[in-house]
Formats: structure tokens, sequence, C-alpha cells
């Protein structure tokens, strides 16, 4: 049934929950969140939304003020969405890290983008999107700090992920952690709603922040004072930045974390991969990290058990990195023999890289 939107921030949220039937293990209920359906492609776009309409609501943001935030890319696309709607302009930092069609869809959409040197990590593109706001008297979203963030997706995911397993099992919810939104604002929801449902949060094995039990150093608003110390740099772009954010430290100090999982970098190209080739489903390298993490609950889990797994976000976020290294722009060899194989429109050997 067709429905009109007043705007096309009426159509963030209410992503599906789809059944793998190929990837997993017999006898277990296996569902993936697709936050790809989100209009700009991520579950950012929920985040990007709730702070803006929050600082709206509470009068922190003027109209016509300028928004400023730093960003791996996906809360800069979702927040370049929401401010071209309302009217805001915005200025993203941004570490020289990652994904460069990030920096074009932002800029696609009307944002700025001040890149970082990626020696800063993290913290840098924090501290230079801090000192923007206070040099220049822009609001500053704060996705790592903000309570709104979190509160978004109390309203949102977790209320979604209770409506479809209404009256069913839901055993293990499994997720990454980036700002710690997600995982804050659905754990606490969970816990109370659905308590029998273990939570299990997965990280980068290179950068295992929150299994190390090593506390993260803060200022007073939460924001942190430097890297932290197990962190190292690796390919899963947007899931954990090179610090615990407070918001995901708030979920750990919560209690309500029954497992956690390292996921190490190859797994997470995996099964990114085997995900859009078996199932048809195209998501980025944290999704195949989720997902990754989701097939070790699943090996363990008791016979028909259901597991919930969220994929945070597109494939199409990733072109220019690992996960795509080794898909080939030109014909491959065994695609020249297809073109061979019939007498018409053939490229000439110089074409045929």
């Amino acid at each position: 049934m067709g429905h009109k939107y007043a705007s096309i921030l009426e159509t963030v949220g209410n992503t599906p929950v789809v059944r793998i039937n190929k990837l997993g293990p017999p006898g277990i209920n296996l569902f993936v969140k697709v936050e790809a359906f989100n209009p700009l492609g991520s579950v950012k776009d929920r985040l990007a939304l709730g702070v803006i309409e929050d600082a709206e609501k509470t009068g922190k943001l003027k109209p016509g003020q300028t928004v400023v935030e730093a960003t791996s890319g996906n809360t800069g696309i979702g927040l370049a969405m929401v401010c071209a709607v309302k009217g805001y302009p915005l200025v993203v930092t941004m570490a020289e890290t990652f994904s460069v069609e990030r920096r074009k869809l932002m800029r696609f959409l009307g944002a700025k983008v001040v890149i970082t040197p990626a020696a800063g990590r993290g913290t840098g593109m924090v501290a230079k999107a801090v000192e923007l706001a206070e040099t220049h008297g822009w609001f500053l979203t704060r996705q790592f700090e903000n309570e709104a963030n979190a509160d978004m997706h109390s309203r949102t995911t977790a209320q979604e992920i209770l409506r479809d397993f209404e009256g069913e099992r839901l055993d293990y919810w499994v997720t990454g952690f980036g700002t710690g939104g997600t995982l804050k604002g659905v754990s606490r929801v969970l816990a109370k709603e659905r308590p029998d449902t273990k939570i299990v949060v997965c990280e980068p094995d290179d950068a295992p922040m929150i299994a190390s039990g090593i506390a993260q150093e803060r200022k007073p608003d939460g924001s942190p004072v430097a890297s932290h110390p197990v962190w190292k740099p690796h390919p899963q772009q947007g899931w954990s930045p090179d610090f615990i954010p407070k918001l995901a430290a708030d979920a750990v100090a919560m209690d309500v974390i029954s497992q956690l999982l390292r996921i190490p970098n190859a797994d997470a190209m995996r099964w990114s991969k085997e995900l859009a080739r078996k199932e048809g489903i195209f998501a980025g390298i944290s999704s195949g990290a989720t997902f990754a993490g989701a097939l070790q609950v699943c090996a363990v889990a008791p016979q028909g058990a259901t597991v919930l797994c969220m994929l945070p976000d597109t494939g199409e976020r990733y072109l220019s990195t690992p996960l795509f290294a080794d898909i080939s722009v030109d014909m491959t060899p065994e695609e020249v023999e297809i073109a061979h194989s019939t007498p018409s429109l053939w490229l000439q050997p110089a074409e045929v890289k």
C-alpha cells in the first residue's frame, strides 16, 4: 500500500528485519535488521534526526545556525540530509583515513567537509569540531555523548524490534558500537521489556577497548582526553573511533551485556561479501563484522533459538576500501571468455585490461 510523506525525514526508521536463509546454521532462526533501508543508507540517519530535533525543541539550535560534528562519515551524511531539509549549514570534520566516497556524499548534500590529519585519529577530528564550534559559535551535536542519540534509538529502533518479535522468541540481539547510541538506546529497552534476550556486543579484534577492561579517560563533559591505550587502526570504519564513547560506556555500566566478541578484520570482509553473494544483502564492513559475531552466537545457541543481528550500513560506503580491492573494474578473463562465446561486439585486446 502506498504512502505519501511530508519530507524525506519521515522515512527514517522502520527498517526491515530479514531472515537469513543460506548462511545461518540449520535449526537456528537468524535475522538481520537492515539499516541500509534508511534514506541515506545507514543507522546514523536515526541519530542525525534525533539530535537535531532535540536541539530544536530545547532551543540549543537556533534558526539558521551552523551545525558542526566530527564523523567517520555516516553521521555526517545523515546530518547533511537533515540539515538540507531544515535549512541549517553543516560543517563536518573527518580524519583523512576514512573513505573518499563519504566526503563526496556529504559535499553533494551541501555540507562542508574539513579533513583532519590521520595522525590525530578520531580524537583529533573531535577536537577540531570542538575548536570550530567554540570559535564560530556553531552548534556541536556531540554524537558520542548526546543523550538524544540514545533516546532516538529507544523510541525507534528498540520499539521496532519489540514489535517485530512480539509474541515470539528473541534469544540474542547482536550489535557493534560506533557512538554507542544504538547499543545504549536499544539495550536498556530490551533489558526492561525482554529480559530473556541476551545482548551481545562486537568490537574489532585490533581495537578491543571494552574487552580490555581499561576505562576511557574523559573530560568533565564526557568527551575523551586521548586515544584509548589498546586501540589500533583497523578497516572496520564507523565501528568504534579511537576511544570508548560515553554512550557506549554507559551501556557497559548498565551491566546488561551478556557477551563481548572480538571480530578479526578478515571475518568482517568475508561475511560482508557472503551476505551479498549468498543472501543478496549489500552491507558494509561493520555489517560483515556484526554478522560474523552473530554466526559465532549461532554456533553455540540451542536449537530453535532466534538471533537478531544489526547491519549498520550499505556497502556503497566502502567502494574505495579494501572490501572492494579484489573487485575488477575491467573484464576478468572469465568475462572475456563469455564475451567471445558469441560472434559480435568484442572489445579489441587493447581495450581489455
